[in-house]
């Protein structure tokens, strides 16, 4: 189960992740740019990926950990149920963060 004690402890792997709010929830951003937030709403965890061909690609991956309301259409977003594997969430919680880390934080993670 994927809640905001996990997904601290995996962001803490992350050169540069932070942790702020956005919109009252709990959100993770490198610098400035946003990786991932807590859904005021829906019971699900929103991460920011390159693409809307990511974001199908994983819906029709698994449908029962990925889906998107109408408000994402169109924009390159996932909603993640929190039921999902920790190890599934951590790779895409680290596909999220390498599409905004700065080149410094991606030398610290990958060395040079």
């Amino acid at each position: 189960m994927i809640d905001l004690q996990v997904i601290r402890k995996l962001a803490a792997h992350l050169p540069g992740a932070e942790e702020g709010t956005l919109y009252g929830t709990p959100a993770f951003r490198v610098g400035k740019k946003l990786m991932l937030r807590l859904h005021n709403d829906e019971d699900a965890i929103v991460v920011l990926l390159n693409s809307v061909a990511e974001q199908e690609a994983l819906i029709a991956r698994d449908p029962m950990a990925y889906y998107i309301t109408d408000h994402y259409r169109g924009y390159g977003a996932v909603l993640v149920r929190p039921t999902i594997d920790e190890s599934e969430f951590a790779d895409l919680l680290e596909l999220a963060w390498r599409r905004v880390a700065r080149k410094k934080d991606l030398r610290a993670r990958d060395g040079d």
